[in-house]
């Protein structure tokens, strides 16, 4: 009997050690493994970061060079439309190379100013959380340009200005500006016009970094010659 008794007992200890090891292998698998689905997510995050972190830095980089706003037909700063009355007037009197200085210099301290952007869309990039990038991923061309418009315009506008007035200065905006409005207002009964140049010009600069980099975004998107890593083609050539 109590040979019995010691069998049943060996018998029962085995069973539960051999069922408590696999509930450990089940358990270790788990952390050790991480599902298809962790795995997916950690995919479409990292390759959202890589695509975003190529295109704003492209983009950042092609306005920054010289003619990148001048030279470019759709950032291309031109004369405000309050004022424009004043260039029509100037260039109708012989003035033309002032109103030609002056959209030169507006453009080129965007072009000098444009590289302070890198810093501010490489912060936004760190921040960006999973559901952020999914929403991104299944989002329009140009997701991914409106997420940063969110999180950075403000902080660029701030950070922008002092160094488009500085830019503006070094270039002779201000110069310009004051040169060809003292030509216009010494015509004979023409309405004073007033400019605040450092806004409008940061505005504009702004407006063309964006729409520059939603082109870069829509090539990553849509053609596969744009997804320059094995990552942007994992997540985007789905």
């Amino acid at each position: 009997m109590r040979n019995i008794v010691l069998s049943i007992m060996v018998i029962l200890m085995f069973s539960l050690t051999s069922v408590s090891a696999g509930l450990l292998d089940d358990l270790l698998k788990g952390v050790t493994k991480p599902s298809k689905e962790t795995q997916d997510e950690g995919t479409i995050i990292s390759g959202l970061k890589e695509a975003l972190t190529i295109g704003t830095d492209k983009a950042v980089k092609n306005v920054s060079l010289k003619d990148g706003y001048f030279g470019n037909s759709a950032i291309k700063i031109l004369m405000p439309e309050n004022i424009q009355k004043v260039a029509d007037i100037l260039r109708k009197t012989g003035f033309q190379r002032q109103v030609d200085d002056f959209i030169l210099s507006m453009n080129r301290a965007a072009e000098k100013a444009a590289p302070k952007a890198t810093s501010f869309f490489i912060a936004a990039v760190k921040e960006m959380t999973f559901e952020e990038a999914r929403k991104i991923l299944n989002g329009g061309d140009t997701a991914a340009t409106e997420y940063f418009k969110g999180k950075t315009y403000n902080k660029l506008y701030e950070s922008f200005k002092p160094s488009v007035s500085s830019s503006m200065n070094d270039v002779g905006v201000a110069r310009s500006y004051k040169r060809m409005m003292s030509r216009y207002e010494a015509i004979p009964f023409v309405e004073k016009q007033s400019l605040d140049i450092d806004h409008y010009v940061t505005a504009k600069a702004l407006d063309g970094l964006f729409y520059m980099v939603g082109q870069e975004e829509k090539k990553i998107r849509t053609d596969p010659t744009a997804r320059v890593t094995e990552l942007l083609k994992a997540v985007f050539g789905k």
